[in-house]
């Protein structure tokens, strides 16, 4: 009996979607982040602090004024904690990282460091990134899809 347990979770594993992308249902939830009359859309990772964040903005949206902060990112402070995966990672362009459970920020460029990582921005590079978001603080808008 324990072996027959034990294949039939190594089918279920082996058939399960691969895919880091938060879905709900059949449907894969999607973040989107307006900047600077840009609208990007992110795709959510599968985690708690991810489902957390987008069951969030599933009742409204949510308009930070985000500042730069090391030349390599922007943040803002959520009005709320959100739960913690936090694990060493190398963020790039694109990235969406919760911090320590209460900030959100935007990477336009690279990072290391112990982060939860939130989503990543579809469709963008580097250096379309640093266009939009400037120097200096930007009003973000994020909301889900």
């Amino acid at each position: 009996m324990r072996n027959i347990v034990l294949v039939a979770l190594f089918f279920l594993v082996a058939c399960s979607d691969a895919s880091s992308s938060l879905k709900v249902g059949e449907a894969t939830v999607k973040l989107k982040i307006h900047v600077n009359d840009t609208t990007f859309t992110a795709t959510l990772e599968e985690n708690s602090s991810a489902k957390a964040f987008a069951e969030f903005l599933a009742q409204g949206d949510l308009t930070l004024d985000m500042h730069d902060y090391g030349s390599f990112e922007k943040v803002a402070d959520l009005p709320r904690s959100f739960p913690r995966n936090d694990k060493q990672i190398d963020t790039d362009a694109g990235d969406i990282i919760l911090y320590q459970g209460n900030s959100i920020t935007i990477y336009y460029d690279k990072n290391s460091w112990n982060f939860t990582r939130l989503a990543r921005i579809d469709n963008v590079n580097k250096k379309r990134l640093q266009q939009i978001l400037g120097k200096g603080n930007v009003k973000a808008t994020f909301s889900v899809e």
